[in-house]
């Protein structure tokens, strides 16, 4: 199946919702990826009354790779039935690196790479980071908990480099970009070194995408905003965003944060999306995240938000 082509003015610039506001398992125990017609209708629905046409599908609610032909069929006639298309998965929390997982996470995201393709996607959005510890499942907010860290060392980072070149080619070969995810504690936790990273996978069709806001969010000393995205967004080619507020003590003993709407946390959208589309090129699809509260409504409001900030005088098209 052939991938969209894109109209890049503010009227038309892609903007897709996320699924968090979807629980991945029904009041009845059923998950959403096995759930029924009924259940997958209500939730595209919802979708189209705040008035999304784009939805990014996170392994988290439906594994692509898992989902049989006729479910396949089924699941892409009911979001199409109200408008709404697929243009990206991301797969979450099924890092190439996870000790004793490599070869079986490897493996799933060739088969979702596969899957993507067939479901004529365009982005295939994946990262580094690991399933929560038990700490971060019994936390209010997951960030505020020690997660999982990528170890310091030359030969796992040539492993990951290894298998996302590996990845990469793979994507490339069925018209997908990919994107990798910053998070916090991976080797695309920092600016640097996830500019490294793609760097040393060296494919024009693998990009950052500058999640920056899951960094801004954590409990400790961060780096400027400013500086993550001034070195980042050469390389973005996908784009998550979201906002929290942040107070933190100057001496750095202490910081918080909340999730909030684009326009009122500590991310100056205004500035970093003009930055991206007028000095960096950024031509891609721009995906709306929230934690907490109505994330659907949330996430509405931001795209709403976000169309005003993308300037007016940009006409390229994606070929």
């Amino acid at each position: 199946m052939a991938t969209a082509s894109y109209e890049y003015t503010r009227e038309a610039w892609p903007i897709a919702t996320c699924l968090h506001g979807f629980p991945t398992v029904g009041k009845d125990g059923t998950a959403l990826h096995d759930a029924s017609p009924e259940v997958w209708d209500d939730m595209f629905e919802q979708i189209e009354d705040v008035g999304f046409t784009l939805a990014e599908l996170a392994d988290s609610h439906v594994r692509p790779a898992d989902l049989d032909a006729s479910r396949t069929d089924e699941f892409l006639s009911i979001a199409k039935a109200h408008g709404v298309r697929i243009p990206s998965v991301h797969l979450q929390r099924q890092s190439v690196i996870w000790p004793g997982r490599e070869e079986q996470n490897l493996a799933y995201a060739h088969r979702t790479i596969d899957a993507a393709a067939e479901w004529g996607m365009d982005v295939f959005s994946t990262g580094l980071h690991q399933p929560f510890t038990e700490a971060q499942r019994k936390a209010l907010w997951f960030w505020t908990a020690q997660g999982p860290k990528d170890p310091d060392d030359p030969e796992v980072w040539n492993a990951a480099v290894t298998r996302l070149r590996e990845l990469g080619r793979h994507a490339a070969e069925v018209g997908l970009q990919m994107s990798l995810e910053m998070y916090e504690d991976t080797y695309v936790g920092t600016a640097d070194s996830a500019v490294r990273l793609i760097e040393d996978i060296g494919l024009d069709n693998v990009g950052i995408n500058p999640d920056i806001a899951n960094l801004i969010r954590l409990h400790r000393p961060i780096e400027d905003w400013r500086e993550m995205f001034a070195k980042t967004l050469p390389y973005t080619n996908y784009w998550h965003v979201k906002n929290y507020t942040r107070d933190e003590a100057a001496d750095g003993s202490w910081a918080t944060s909340v999730p909030t709407s684009m326009e009122l946390g500590l991310i100056n959208y205004r500035q970093v999306v003009r930055d991206a589309i007028q000095d960096h090129g950024f031509r891609g699809i721009f995906l709306m995240e929230q934690y907490g509260g109505d994330s659907l409504g949330v996430c509405a409001t931001n795209a709403a938000y976000l169309r005003t900030l993308i300037p007016r005088t940009v006409t390229d098209i994606k070929e």
